[in-house]
């Protein structure tokens, strides 16, 4: 059972976590990377993909999913996340469709359903966007989503993939940011 949103959790609970970079992404996605690790000791990481941009005109992104336990609640998870991403440049008043030094999103945390301001788990466009559902496939294809009770395999296998194409791209996640 997983704690309330702002609570801790008493035992590890799973969190899956997407990563999307368009500025510098190899950098960026290297930093977050190593900085993930460093906060949370055991990650595992989806390969990564290139895709275009959604909802503006940019550099393509490169996104990723990392998974890890934790015994922090959510919001602590949260702040670490957004830490993480000042560290890789990102200021939290940047417009939401532009391009990103570094977006880190919670897309579940554990079996969790939470809708509050700013907060909704597990994240709905978890299951609309191809750079989150197929790298979270990649690296839980078994798992089920908390709500639609289908495995995010069977979810991706269902998925439209040619209407936002993806390419795998060298991703190491124990290299250092260069």
């Amino acid at each position: 059972m997983n704690a309330p949103a702002g609570e801790g959790a008493a035992a590890p609970v799973r969190v899956y976590v997407a990563a999307g970079s368009n500025v510098d992404p190899g950098h960026n996605l290297a930093l977050a990377a190593r900085e993930l690790r460093r906060a949370f000791a055991a990650v595992d990481f989806s390969p990564a993909y290139r895709n275009v941009a959604v909802g503006f005109e940019g550099e393509d992104f490169v996104n990723w999913v990392a998974g890890f336990d934790t015994c922090l609640g959510v919001h602590e998870v949260i702040a670490e996340l957004q830490r993480i991403e000042g560290l890789c440049g990102r200021t939290r008043d940047a417009p939401k469709w532009a391009p990103r030094s570094m977006d880190l999103d919670i897309l579940l945390y554990g079996d969790l359903r939470c809708e509050q301001p700013g907060l909704v788990l597990p994240r709905p466009d978890l299951v609309k966007r191809p750079y989150m559902l197929g790298p979270m496939a990649d690296l839980a294809p078994g798992l089920r989503h908390p709500t639609l009770g289908a495995t995010f395999g069977e979810l991706w296998q269902r998925f439209d993939r040619a209407a936002h194409p993806m390419t795998v791209v060298p991703f190491d996640p124990g290299a250092p940011a260069t």
